[in-house]
């Protein structure tokens, strides 16, 4: 058990906490006179000085059984163990890539739900470090307040986008008309709930204790939840904005470990004594290239470039519509060192190739430093992986550190370099007006595209 105590040793189950005798009493003298604030120091010292621990003081958590399939280990039984894991990271990687596609075939709404079960799996093994570490078996309410609080977020995330994305469909059902429009203050009111609840469950001796969980509940939500919205935004805007920036940081965990484990000689980073300069290096000049080739493949197809759109006279998710210029080929004259590599003065390129360069180099510059943080994360609460679900890779959240940091981005980059007006958003608001509101609207629109030639005025007979 984590050890609360700061001195001496802690009462066992169903012990009384009595303060040691002050000098000059007796051990059984006037303990009944001491102060209410005496006895609450007293306590305090004995059960509250977790911040005051070292490093040395933080409970180890048993290493993850192994689950690698009998029959791998079988195949691999007469290689070393470096070889042994270098076969199994690669045999199960390319096993989820090729899952990967079979999603990306199935739509995008098969690509939410996976979104969303990542994310829920990346909170349960963030969640369970924090119930093993701090010992909090004995915490009223826990485990069910953080269930709860992430149904919460849930609620609220998904709900901003379905009232930003299918406004058409929200207009016909008047009971989600009253969720959108006080959706907001209904969330809030949720999370009130659960913000109450933990106050009720607070337990005199666990204060602190329960404090550093309610911190440690919040803080997953916003690295886990906040993260995946971020995702699904990103996939309305076109399919292409989800698939190349994974598939990029993807890439450059790939050949990073490849260049690092056949030409590795040179320590990166002390966080992750694994990870090398030849391996980063490597890795950052093969995402760029293969971002820019990925980025040439899927501008020529609408299923990958078109916003993701709801339509209600099909009751399902689209991807059709004109290309924008962002995926139609520009000519582009080339500098005069790369006119005197490659022979040219012109090149015929897709705009959104100039930002994959953007995009893989952050994958493979910046994105490494999820993964760096996640490994200054375990090793202060002394694990090797957040979880053991896939063998040779560790759980779910040692794959996707880096994905969360790199949705961030391309959201940020996106709101600042691409995306316009919302039109979904304005014809949302433009729905719930007064019929006199609309009419005005409509008046002052025809008025001023009239002025702009864009449509003939009337013709008075």
């Amino acid at each position: 058990m984590l050890e609360l105590r700061h001195r001496g040793s802690c009462p066992g189950p169903g012990e009384a906490v009595s303060p040691p005798p002050r000098e000059g009493e007796a051990a059984g003298g006037d303990h009944e006179t001491e102060s209410t604030s005496d006895k609450e120091t007293d306590i305090d010292d004995r059960y509250g000085d977790l911040d005051s621990r070292t490093d040395s003081d933080i409970p180890e958590i048993p290493p993850s059984s192994d689950r690698t399939p009998e029959i791998l280990k079988k195949a691999l039984s007469g290689l070393s163990s470096r070889w042994k894991n270098w076969w199994i990271r690669g045999i199960l990687t390319l096993t989820m890539i090729s899952l990967f596609f079979l999603i990306i075939y199935m739509g995008s709404f098969m690509l939410m739900l996976l979104v969303l079960g990542i994310q829920v799996k990346c909170f349960h093994e963030i969640i369970t470090i924090g119930y093993r570490v701090y010992h909090s078996y004995d915490l009223p309410w826990f485990r069910t307040l953080s269930w709860y609080f992430l149904l919460c977020v849930n609620y609220f995330f998904y709900g901003e986008t379905v009232a930003d994305y299918f406004a058409t469909f929200v207009q016909r059902e008047e009971q989600l008309q009253f969720l959108i429009r006080y959706h907001r203050f209904i969330s809030f009111a949720l999370y009130l709930a659960g913000f109450c609840m933990f106050v009720l469950s607070l337990v005199k001796k666990h204060y602190r204790l329960q404090f550093y969980m309610f911190a440690w509940t919040h803080v997953t939500l916003l690295i886990t939840v906040t993260q995946s919205h971020l995702v699904i935004q990103n996939l309305f805007e076109g399919m292409i904005w989800f698939l190349v920036p994974i598939s990029s940081v993807i890439c450059n965990d790939i050949t990073a470990y490849l260049f690092g484990f056949f030409f590795g000689r040179t320590p990166l980073i002390k966080l992750s004594p694994k990870k090398t300069w030849e391996g980063f290096i490597g890795g950052f000049f093969s995402t760029v290239v293969f971002g820019f080739i990925a980025a040439y493949v899927l501008s020529k197809y609408q299923y990958f470039v078109c916003p993701v759109e709801y339509r209600s006279d099909v009751n399902s998710f689209v991807t059709e519509c004109e290309p924008s210029e962002l995926f139609q080929l520009q000519t582009y004259s080339l500098p005069p060192f790369l006119k005197a590599v490659l022979r040219q003065e012109r090149v015929s390129l897709y705009p959104f190739q100039i930002h994959s360069i953007a995009l893989s180099t952050f994958a493979s510059l910046i994105g490494p430093f999820g993964g760096f943080f996640a490994s200054g994360f375990k090793r202060a609460f002394k694990i090797k992986d957040f979880a053991n679900t896939i063998p040779g890779h560790g759980g779910i959240m040692d794959r996707f550190d880096c994905q969360y940091l790199m949705a961030t981005f391309v959201h940020v980059y996106i709101t600042s370099f691409i995306r316009g007006p919302n039109p979904s958003k304005v014809l949302q608001q433009l729905l719930v007006l007064q019929p006199e509101q609309q009419l005005n609207i409509y008046k002052t629109l025809k008025t001023y595209l009239i002025e702009k030639g864009i449509l003939q005025p009337a013709l008075k007979v």
